[in-house]
């Protein structure tokens, strides 16, 4: 009983990692969660509210750099609605202009991946990134 329980549970959790690699909503979804994440405590670092601390800004900027590359490719076309996307439709009437806000970001992270040191450093740098953030979600989620 123990081990067709144990094979049942392992089986529904291999399908259910099967459906959330085919499925680009979930994937980007999970990406720019992850991108959240790791960027909150930056953001209390250049507000001041949080202590500099230099592992959580380079976590935050191979985040980044992990997870930009893969965006462009999670908003196929039929990937416009369903699983809660927050995705504006101008993304897909849009697509060259949307891909090159993430080569941007690529490279404004590329260039600023090693420079920060402090938190004189990490207001230098780190704005321009963010912008990249903002500049996406200005024109292209839909805002709750």
């Amino acid at each position: 009983m123990r081990k067709k329980l144990l094979l049942g549970t392992l089986f529904l959790m291999s399908a259910t990692s099967l459906l959330a690699a085919n499925d680009p909503i979930a994937q980007r979804k999970d990406i720019l969660k992850e991108i959240g994440e790791v960027t909150k405590p930056v953001v209390g670092m250049l507000k001041g509210e949080v202590p500099f601390d230099r592992a959580k800004v380079d976590a935050a900027l191979t985040a980044y750099a992990d997870g930009i590359p893969k965006l462009p490719s999670l908003f196929p076309d039929d990937s416009k609605t369903g699983g809660k996307t927050e995705a504006k439709a101008r993304i897909w009437d849009e697509k060259p202009k949307f891909e090159a806000l993430f080569k941007k970001f690529g490279e404004d992270v590329k260039t600023t991946q090693g420079t920060i040191t402090d938190v004189a450093s990490l207001k230098a740098n780190f704005p321009k990134v963010l912008g990249d953030c903002k500049s996406c979600h200005d024109d292209y989620r839909e805002k709750h």
